[in-house]
């Protein structure tokens, strides 16, 4: 990566195609997820060695986990599991924190106890933020927020009309985070698929035709030269920046 003072600080990634690679190949499904756990290493290892500040992987969507067939997504959790089982003691030695976002109650008592480990073992480093969201979707985040913040407005018996962003923005899950300089799909679809919908109003997109399981370090390093030479108004126009 090319040293710039315009680095991202957080970069979002949409973890697609592994279905379709592993299709091009006669392959079944779940060889796809298998082999894009590669690639998963590869994106940690460079945001560790760079010094990005957060990297947020879209392992799975809460549509993902509704319409896909259960062995697949029974095998997308164990897989997770394991990866996160055998490379905690790395990623731990690294200082990498992990943070897992999204609906976990939907997975069995030892999944999520796996999780919340990988979870409470990191949660005093200070390297990478790694985020993981899983059957985590941008309106399930946005609802979720909204419901808590209604109760809280209610607890405090605050005046609803005088509530800004501001106030809102912290019962979002990451509020503790740098919102997403730059997100990355791969695959070829150009869509955010309601991935971090409040978080990524100002984030500069970045979409590759390569799947997922053919990320490599020569495709983020374009994403991440590209990204340095956009021009990123926040609404504002050039002279006010």
């Amino acid at each position: 990566m090319t040293k710039s003072n315009n680095n991202p600080k957080h970069i979002a990634i949409v973890m697609d195609g592994n279905g379709r690679w592993a299709k091009q190949r006669l392959m079944p499904r779940i060889a796809g997820h298998r082999s894009g756990v590669k690639s998963v290493r590869m994106v940690i290892d460079f945001c560790v060695e760079n010094n990005i500040e957060v990297l947020s992987l879209f392992a799975l969507s809460v549509e993902n986990f509704q319409a896909r067939p259960k062995l697949e997504v029974q095998f997308l959790t164990a897989l997770l599991s394991d990866s996160l089982l055998k490379n905690l003691d790395d990623m731990h030695r690294n200082r990498v924190r992990i943070r897992i976002v999204g609906d976990l109650s939907v997975f069995n008592h030892g999944a999520q106890l796996e999780m919340r480990r990988a979870e409470t073992v990191t949660k005093d480093n200070n390297g990478l933020n790694l985020v993981i969201a899983i059957n985590y979707s941008g309106r399930w985040d946005i609802l979720q927020a909204t419901q808590r913040f209604a109760q809280h407005i209610i607890d405090q018996k605050i005046n609803i009309a005088t509530t800004t962003e501001q106030d809102f923005a912290p019962f979002l899950c990451l509020h503790d985070l740098p919102e997403p300089d730059l997100l990355i799909r791969t695959s070829g679809e150009q869509r955010i698929s309601n991935f971090m919908l409040w978080q990524l109003a100002y984030t500069e997109l970045f979409f590759t035709n390569a799947c997922w399981p053919d990320f490599d370090e020569q495709i983020l390093n374009t994403a991440i030269a590209t990204f340095q030479k956009r021009d990123r108004r926040f609404g504002k126009i050039a002279e006010k920046i």
